[in-house]
């Protein structure tokens, strides 16, 4: 039974590990692999199957006075599961995908208002909404534009400033 015990451990030793050092492994082979460790060979996976494998085993032991091979035999059908399970769950949260990061290029054609007045020649400051947040851009305009004139962007410069025009009323 020690040796099934230790193997549970082991399991969730690595296991703990895969979490903590995440993709570190496929990281040092750097696709030599080639996705090799990416589906039912991850760390995982194995460190799932070799813990269920132990700790089903040392069950099968203590609580129904299996044999070694027997319990060796629940342990591998346990782990074998186990292993499944955390391909399928693991394969669930890759698949999860989030809507796409707000660029500054969804601005383009906004309006938002001055903060700091925009000279002719250099930068101010606009207030615009990126994904219903309140975001401050650096700005630039052809025209001088006054503080808290309503302007329309024309172009995302970069992530973090953008040409403008004021809105005629």
């Amino acid at each position: 039974m020690a040796w099934f015990l230790g193997l549970g451990i082991t399991g969730v030793v690595l296991l703990a590990l895969s979490l903590i050092l995440g993709g570190l492994l496929e990281g040092v082979f750097d696709g030599a692999l080639d996705g090799v460790l990416d589906g039912w060979l991850s760390l995982p996976v194995g460190a799932g199957f070799l813990a269920m494998t132990g700790f089903g085993g040392a069950i099968a032991m203590g609580a129904a006075g299996a044999g070694p091979v027997v319990a060796t035999a629940v342990g591998v059908v346990c782990g074998a599961g186990t292993g499944w399970l955390t391909y399928r769950f693991s394969r669930a949260l890759m698949r999860d995908q989030t809507a796409l990061t707000p660029t500054g290029d969804d601005l383009v054609g906004t309006s938002g208002n001055v903060v700091t007045a925009i000279p002719a020649d250099g930068y101010g400051e606009v207030l615009l909404r990126l994904a219903g947040q309140p975001v401050k851009f650096a700005a630039r305009s052809a025209v001088p534009v006054a503080r808290s004139a309503e302007v329309w962007v024309e172009a995302a410069l970069s992530p973090t400033s953008v040409v403008v025009r004021p809105v005629d009323h």
